[in-house]
C-alpha cells in the first residue's frame, strides 16, 4: 500500500477562456489545472533550481482523467493533490478537482511523472528533493 502525501489545496478560478460555448470548461483545461496545482506541491524556485544545476525534470509519463460532471464559468475550484513515490524514478499523484459546495470531485485523475535528464533520459529523483517533499508527511 503506498504511502501518501498530505493533501493540499490550489483554487483556481474559471474563466470565460477556459470554457467553450455553453460555458462549460473545456475538458484539456483540467490538465492545465492540475499541471499547476503540482507545481505549487513541488515549488516553482525548487524546479528552476533543480534544472538549472542538475538539469533534471519532470515528464508526464501516464494519464486518466474522468470527467464525472462539469466545471462552469465564473466556478473558483480547489484542486486537491496528493501522492506518494512508486520509485527513485516515478511518482503518482492523485488530483481531484471540486466545485464550490460540491458534494463529490468534479474532475478525479492519476497522473504518473517520472524524472528526466537533460538528455531525455530516465533519471534518478535527487535524494534532496525526496527528503524536502518528505517534510511535511505525517510520521507513519
Amino acid at each position: 500500500m503506498p504511502v501518501f502525501s498530505p493533501t493540499y489545496s490550489f483554487p483556481v478560478q474559471i474563466y470565460y477562456e477556459d470554457t467553450d460555448f455553453s460555458g462549460v470548461v473545456y475538458h484539456p483545461n483540467f490538465l492545465k489545472y492540475f499541471e499547476r496545482a503540482r507545481e505549487q506541491v513541488i515549488g516553482a524556485q525548487r524546479l528552476r533550481q533543480l534544472w538549472q544545476q542538475q538539469q533534471l525534470g519532470f515528464a508526464v509519463y501516464r494519464t486518466e482523467m474522468f470527467c464525472h460532471e462539469g466545471v462552469e464559468f465564473a466556478d473558483i475550484i480547489d484542486v486537491r493533490t496528493r501522492f506518494y513515490f512508486e520509485s527513485k524514478y516515478r511518482t503518482v499523484w492523485q488530483q481531484e478537482i471540486w466545485r464550490p459546495q460540491g458534494n463529490k470531485p468534479a474532475v478525479t485523475a492519476t497522473i504518473e511523472m517520472v524524472c528526466m535528464d537533460g538528455a531525455r533520459r530516465l533519471a534518478m529523483m535527487p535524494a534532496e528533493l525526496i527528503v524536502a517533499l518528505k517534510a511535511d508527511w505525517p510520521a507513519v
